[in-house]
């Protein structure tokens, strides 16, 4: 029998088997094999037809499945499954087949629907299933069309129809959905379908695969309008030309309805503004293109407090805004507020047009209708989109730049990129007065870890107030340096400023400086993540608040110091206060404290501890909008931070030789600890040892040792002794002196600060480890 197996044709039918195993069709090859009629098998289960064969020649039932010559393939009838056993040159076992097409069914990566004659749904894989988020039964017997909300079905199903008709396969179709009933996000999929036929040519279905591509295709598109907008904006050097440009590109590819308004200065050639922008400076409406424009192209007009637009040019950060009814800053330009309803806008991106960090103006994206809503990626593009209209306008304006010297240099001294250090979270909030004054603010890194907070203001305006703030400001980053306390720096920075206030004096009597009196005030906070401690001098400004993470706010009471540069020797007090990690110091000018101390202020200050940074400083901003201000108001928000225990190393030592050993292992065990390599871990071995050293000889007990990790390697050694440190020029035959020598030599910096308790001596050097923020 298995040689007449083996001589039958390649491809002939023995058997069809049901879905519930019983045999529909009887061939006379499984007549030859089995020994069954068909009369006698038809209408049986296959199972009981195999228990029965004669197996005196050693035939088998599993012997069936493995023979080469036999193939068993399922194949759709209908919406059933029918099983077809054919003989085979060369086959695979019913086993493996099942074993494929389940791995196909349940691995694929791709969503897999059987279609019948029909075009309705009779089988899906998982993965099918996963893009609609919904089970098998919801969508099987429904039309492909029906099954998922496409943009248009009926040029889908006539896709498919072509596709069942002619047996041309079409591949990878991209087709647009809506992801649900009432939602505008839209999305893509990649479509195949592929006709099924029967082993007589017969047409079954289709199979229809099916990928979700819409991250492909969003980028796709945003690369495309990018690579449209750099090809077409900036082809002229005209700035209204460049605006008219940047609307023609993004309207309607990347967004409905778009609105470009530059600074009326930059219009003119002149350079931008300081930010954060004054209020009161107008933007021209340069270019529009979409529904409905509220204000004609050409308006000149302030942009109103309190709303998004306004806050771009305060922090030049790109905003994401739902629209809807409930938005309140739609009531500070009930003009803007009505063209947005009328366009049926239901969703704004307003972007800053910003070169160098000077604003140029502001573009508003608006989606409407039945456009999807922005996503948190069309943020970045739109930053793209207008960093590079921002350039071409700028290009176009050089030429005739007629910007006064004045305010120039008063943009120029403001801090441009203050330090972000790791030890506290820094926000702050500018306004600028009717005309441009001398506050200002620094953030200023110090060893180990610490981190001086300032805020000063100039007495007067214009160019007088901006060289003396850049002078001042010079003269606090050069002696920060010394590692002083913040009642040290005040006194060296007033004696500076009475040297200033000595030379005006100095000028002829016909000098306009002569008669302007040099008054300025400063306050400065040294925050330590290691002790969390804070400690505030201040001269003439008014006291810091401390906002606490459970709600509550306390003014510090910090006594008061005299101006800087006024007369008499008065001291200036440094307080210290603990502050616990997450605490919020508020440091303001006079200005703003007029307000807390009238209550206005004060619920924001009370809830701070549940607001972000920005979030409270947005929210003070349109608080301050309806008060008459006619100075500068500066308001510097720091949240601390806490440096964790195990990037600090403490260790107490005797004052005897043995400290140095003592200390050296010590720090060498806690650098194989934060995985420094071996070169930063030899040179702090000499540091360590030499900085021990000295304490040990010239010093007074007790001593300490402290490391300190924060992106640089902070190594200092306390003693109780006042005596100063000083680098000794040792001659070749000196046996001693050249500790501190060898100290500066190897450190980036080194240097002494002095306490109640005696004084630090300190020395940075770098890791070796990548530069990231530790906590």
């Amino acid at each position: 029998m298995r040689a007449e197996v083996l001589s039958m044709p390649h491809g002939d039918v023995l058997m069809i088997i049901d879905e519930g195993g019983r045999v529909t069709e009887w061939r006379r090859h499984a007549e030859k094999m089995f020994g069954w009629s068909a009369e006698e098998a038809v209408g049986q289960s296959v199972a009981t037809l195999m228990r029965n064969v004669d197996t005196t020649d050693g035939w088998r039932w599993d012997a069936f499945f493995d023979v080469p010559p036999v193939l068993v393939k399922p194949e759709l009838c209908g919406s059933s499954v029918v099983w077809r056993v054919c003989a085979a040159a060369e086959a695979v076992s019913q086993r493996e087949d099942v074993a494929v097409l389940k791995a196909i069914f349940t691995q694929a990566p791709v969503g897999l629907h059987v279609l019948d004659d029909q075009l309705r749904v009779v089988r899906m894989n998982t993965v099918a299933r996963g893009l609609r988020e919904t089970t098998g039964g919801d969508l099987l017997g429904k039309r492909f069309t029906e099954a998922y909300d496409l943009e248009d079905p009926e040029e889908e199903l006539a896709v498919a129809q072509r596709v069942l008709e002619s047996g041309e396969p079409v591949l990878n179709r991209l087709v647009r959905g809506v992801e649900a009933p009432g939602v505008r996000r839209r999305r893509i999929y990649s479509v195949s379908f592929v006709r099924l036929e029967g082993c007589h040519g017969n047409v079954l279905g289709l199979v229809a695969s099916t990928v979700d591509v819409t991250e492909r295709e969003n980028v796709k598109k945003r690369l495309a309008l990018l690579d449209a907008v750099r090809a077409r904006v900036g082809r002229r050097l005209d700035v209204l030309a460049v605006c008219r440009e940047l609307v023609d590109a993004v309207v309607p590819a990347f967004t409905g309805i778009a609105v470009v308004e530059v600074i009326e200065g930059v219009v003119g050639g002149e350079e931008p503004p300081p930010v954060p922008v004054p209020r009161d400076v107008p933007l021209r409406r340069t270019a529009f293109r979409g529904r409905i424009s509220a204000y004609p192209v050409g308006d000149v007009r302030p942009l109103p407090c309190g709303t998004p637009y306004s806050g771009v040019l305060v922090d030049l950060r790109p905003r994401l805004i739902p629209i809807d009814e409930d938005s309140s800053w739609l009531a500070a330009d009930p003009a803007r507020a009505d063209s947005i309803r009328q366009s049926g806008a239901h969703s704004l991106i307003t972007a800053p047009l910003v070169l160098r960090g000077h604003a140029l103006g502001v573009v508003s994206f608006y989606r409407h209708r039945q456009e999807a809503p922005f996503e948190e990626e069309d943020l970045q593009l739109a930053s793209d989109v207008c960093a590079h209209a921002a350039l071409c306008i700028d290009n176009a304006r050089r030429y005739t730049r007629e910007r006064t010297i004045a305010a120039t240099l008063q943009r120029r001294f403001l801090p441009q990129q203050p330090d972000t250090p790791s030890s506290v979270e820094v926000c702050r909030m500018h306004l600028s007065g009717p005309e441009s004054g001398g506050a200002w603010f620094d953030t200023i890194a110090l060893p180990g870890a610490r981190t001086a907070l300032v805020v000063g203001e100039v007495a007067g305006r214009g160019i007088t107030a901006a060289t003396t703030m850049g002078q001042l400001r010079t003269a606090l980053h050069s002696l920060a340096v010394l590692d002083l306390g913040p009642d040290e720096l005040l006194a060296r920075v007033s004696d500076t400023a009475a040297r200033l206030a000595a030379e005006r004096a100095a000028l002829p009597s016909g000098d306009p400086l002569h008669r302007e009196r040099l008054t300025a005030g400063c306050a400065i906070a040294i925050y330590d993540p290691v002790d969390l401690t804070c400690t505030i001098a201040r001269a003439g400004l008014p006291e810091p608040v401390a906002l606490f993470p459970d709600g509550t706010s306390e003014a510090l009471c910090v006594p008061p110091g005299p101006l800087l540069a006024g007369a008499g020797n008065a001291p200036f007090p440094a307080t210290t206060f603990s502050l616990p990690e997450g605490a919020t110091l508020a440091m303001a000018t006079a200005s703003i404290a007029d307000e807390v101390l009238a209550g206005r202020l004060r619920p924001l200050l009370d809830s701070a501890g549940t607001r972000s940074l920005p979030d409270l400083r947005d929210a003070i901003a349109n608080a301050l909008r309806h008060c008459r201000r006619t100075d500068e108001t500066l308001l510097l928000l720091a949240r601390t931070k806490a440096l964790p225990a195990d990037q600090v190393l403490t260790l107490a030592l005797p004052a005897d030789p043995e400290a140095a050993p003592i200390a050296r292992a010590a720090a060498r065990h806690q650098l194989e600890a934060w995985g420094m390599d071996e070169d930063a871990a030899f040179t702090n071995e000499l540091i360590v040892s030499e900085l021990v050293g000295n304490a040990v000889r010239y010093g007074a007990p007790p001593l300490q040792l402290r490391l300190i990790f924060d992106g640089m390697l902070t190594s200092e050694v306390s003693d109780s002794a006042t005596s100063a440190p000083h680098v000794k020029h040792a001659r070749t035959i000196d046996e001693t002196g050249r500790g501190l020598f060898i100290v500066a030599t190897l450190a980036d910096q080194w240097g002494a600060r002095y306490g109640d308790q005696g004084k630090t001596v300190w020395a940075q050097q770098p890791t070796g480890l990548p530069q990231a923020a530790p906590f």
